[in-house]
């Protein structure tokens, strides 16, 4: 069974690169990200029209390079992470985490007892397809998953504390484009609210002895944001690199003339 990259390097007290995955789920560009010394895979599934079947090729190219693969589900029911973990996730990313209620319910279905209430199946891939010992395996599932739990709403801002403190939790991760529609200034992610929430939360992290992390679209932005706490940097986006790299060859490419 595989160890979680991500959750060695954090309890170790470093940070962890993270790179998403949007758009190309052919497993050969997770090997590459995998092969570079990226620390973890984010696959979208709340955004995106991904199906379960989806997870199983990315998670053995991950698995193949070391690296963690951190699930963004569906918020659905029980079955949604149940899926992604035994499909070989390392993590589950929970979108609109509203409240220390909700945060205990996505424990409950994340974890094995006696924190949570998982039914056991080791025939998946976290299970290494029954070849792992069952006992073994419910314990290093106990140790090397971690439930990151997305803060995207002033609702969720106002008791941030009480989230971050359900045991079972890892991580809290800010929705910043989010964050800025509820507190009513879209897009304007350096608004003062909007930073004193970011504060919040990172306060509430450490005060629970948990990790944070929120996107950052720059060095410079991840710098900043590591030195505030954060921990999860987001590195990478295969969708923007897509859109970037065609927009700049349109550009490019645009000061070409046929000459006579």
């Amino acid at each position: 069974m595989t160890s979680s990259r991500a959750l060695q390097k954090l309890r170790a007290g470093d940070f962890v690169r993270v790179v998403g995955i949007n758009r190309v789920t052919d497993p050969w560009l997770t090997e590459v990200v995998g092969k570079l010394g990226f620390d973890v895979i984010w696959l979208d599934m709340e955004h995106r029209p991904f199906d379960y079947d989806v997870i199983d090729p990315i998670s053995l190219a991950c698995r193949a390079t070391g690296i963690d693969l951190m699930v963004r589900i569906r918020k659905t029911e029980y079955s949604s992470p149940m899926r992604a973990l035994e499909c070989g996730a390392n993590g589950i990313m929970v979108p609109h985490c509203r409240s220390a209620e909700e945060a205990r319910q996505w424990v409950q279905w994340t974890r094995y007892a006696p924190l949570g209430a998982r039914g056991f199946d080791n025939a998946g891939a976290d299970g290494e397809f029954t070849l792992a010992d069952p006992l073994e395996y419910l314990r290093q599932r106990s140790e090397e998953t971690f439930l990151a739990l997305q803060i995207e709403e002033r609702e969720a801002v106002g008791c941030v504390e009480e989230i971050a403190a359900v045991k079972g939790v890892n991580l809290l991760f800010v929705g910043a484009a989010d964050l800025t529609i509820s507190y009513g200034v879209p897009m304007q992610f350096n608004h003062p609210s909007v930073q004193q929430a970011i504060d919040r939360v990172a306060g509430a992290a450490r005060q629970a002895g948990i990790w944070w992390g929120m996107p950052t679209n720059t060095p410079e932005a991840a710098q900043e944001a590591l030195d505030r706490g954060k921990r999860m940097v987001t590195c990478a986006n295969d969708h923007f690199l897509l859109v970037d790299g065609l927009r700049n060859a349109c550009r490019d490419f645009s000061e070409i003339r046929v000459r006579s």
